[in-house]
């Protein structure tokens, strides 16, 4: 484990130096330092999507980020969008520790793979990986956008990471030429579709193209992703609706305006529940308290184990859940013992119940630390300079969770100075090393980078 994590480390400072190499400005007059460089490369390994870039875009006929150094960040996310748990199974091969870090990453039962070699597995992965980001591209293309665009977004879509190489994200496709202003709408569902692929379970993906697609429908974990993209987005359009907010327009036409804010709100549900982290037209920042709230929370869910995605998983929360419930009955039923069950199958690992709880009780540990840790250390100015005004210094407490919860569990994008038209340049530079070290903690697995840390683990090695 120590050399995965240590390996991940190099990757990220050698991913840093094209930044450095070409004095790479992050907003105009400031060129980017050592921890600006590290953070976007960590950034982009991680599949994460914040970044401290301030305008990508030409202006004048000038840009202050080159379009080789933005392919770059999203050849980052191509990378490491298989993750370097699944390269390492392929690359030091069967009963190596790559074995034991794909397994970490597919908690719950025994997850039987494609095939019944784990390296094996591990290069089917990466054949459908690769065929997935081919057919993204190309359909990109088709409904009209340049290969260089189609390239970068297909990289940031199926890595489920959100790098873009416009401020606006997806939104900037407005109009495409092809489409007209349908573009956008084509552009949007293409790129949800294969971001709800990518959240999936690639195990599943593999049976759906063998011809057995009802294992995906019957997997529990996927029936239970589905339930929440579904279930989020119905409630986000409901209260969106009777607040009036921003991702509706309101011209009379009440089938149009629902129409238009069940797209806006599909779309962004999917980024942030598959940790992608796309924005379209449409701010979720914006969207009234309950709408952002529940965002918020599904941050901490993501995409399903054996995925690009980042997060928590959600066969953790499915696992969690059952355990809480059997727990509860233990409580007033204590001669009662009932297994652990999972789609109907008895769970034998004896040590699950004990990991499980063990996870969610690292990561409030580390998100609770490290938001304190931000709000004490980071100055108010930062609020100011994020351009959410001064007179927002009162949400630096949610903002700074936001920013927490979004590098932790690689979404990205957060809430108030971190939100979808905003970035992380203006935080101070203690603070990018921290968000650094969050993406690094969310992607790897806990464990893997929390080893490293413990001075036993080096007096043993």
């Amino acid at each position: 484990m120590a050399v995965v994590g240590l390996s991940w480390v190099l990757a990220t400072i050698l991913g840093a130096l094209p930044f450095l190499i070409s004095r790479t400005e992050f907003r105009a007059g400031e060129v980017m330092q050592v921890w600006d460089a590290c953070f976007e490369s960590q950034s982009g390994f991680s599949t994460t999507g914040a970044t401290v870039l301030t305008d990508i875009e030409m202006r004048d006929g000038h840009a202050l980020v080159s379009r080789s150094i933005l392919f770059w960040r999203s050849s980052t996310h191509f990378l490491g969008g298989l993750g370097i748990i699944v390269l390492f199974v392929a690359i030091l091969g069967q009963g190596s520790a790559g074995k034991t870090l794909m397994r970490s990453e597919m908690p719950g039962p025994n997850q039987d793979g494609p095939t019944a070699r784990m390296q094996h597995t591990a290069w089917v992965f990466a054949g459908i990986y690769l065929f997935l980001n081919v057919v993204l591209t190309l359909l990109l293309k088709i409904i009209g956008l340049s290969w260089y665009d189609s390239l970068c977004h297909s990289f940031g879509t199926m890595a489920t990471g959100g790098f873009s190489t416009y401020n606006d994200s997806v939104g900037h496709f407005a109009e495409l030429p092809n489409l007209g202003t349908s573009g956008a709408l084509w552009a949007e569902i293409v790129i949800m579709v294969f971001m709800v692929l990518a959240g999936s379970n690639f195990t599943l993906l593999y049976f759906a193209a063998v011809g057995q697609p009802m294992k995906m429908l019957k997997d529990i974990e996927w029936r239970a992703y589905a339930l929440i993209l579904i279930a989020v987005t119905a409630l986000i359009v409901v209260f969106g609706y009777i607040h009036q907010d921003t991702l509706f327009y309101f011209e009379g036409d009440l089938w149009g305006s629902l129409g238009s804010g069940l797209r806006q709100s599909a779309f962004q549900v999917v980024s942030i529940m598959t940790t992608t982290g796309y924005g379209s037209a449409a701010d979720f920042d914006q969207w009234n308290s309950f709408g952002r709230g529940i965002l918020f929370l599904i941050m901490f869910i993501g995409g399903c184990a054996g995925s690009t995605g980042g997060g928590l998983k959600v066969i953790r929360h499915v696992l969690f859940l059952k355990i809480l419930r059997l727990e509860v009955e233990k409580a007033y039923h204590p001669t009662v013992v009932r297994p652990l069950r999972i789609g109907g199958i008895s769970v034998e690992d004896q040590d699950l119940r004990k990991n499980i709880l063990v996870y969610f009780g690292l990561i409030l540990v580390i998100f609770v630390f490290s938001w304190m840790f931000l709000v004490t250390t980071e100055p108010d100015a930062t609020w100011a300079a994020g351009g959410t005004g001064a007179e927002n210094i009162d949400h630096k407490l949610i903002d700074s969770a936001s920013g927490v919860a979004a590098t932790l569990n690689n979404i990205g994008p957060g809430l108030g100075t971190v939100g979808a038209k905003r970035n992380y340049a203006h935080f101070s530079p203690l603070a990018k090393i921290l968000f650094t070290w969050l993406m690094m903690v969310g992607r790897l697995e806990i464990f893997v980078v929390l080893v490293l840390f413990l001075p036993g683990f080096w007096r043993n090695h």
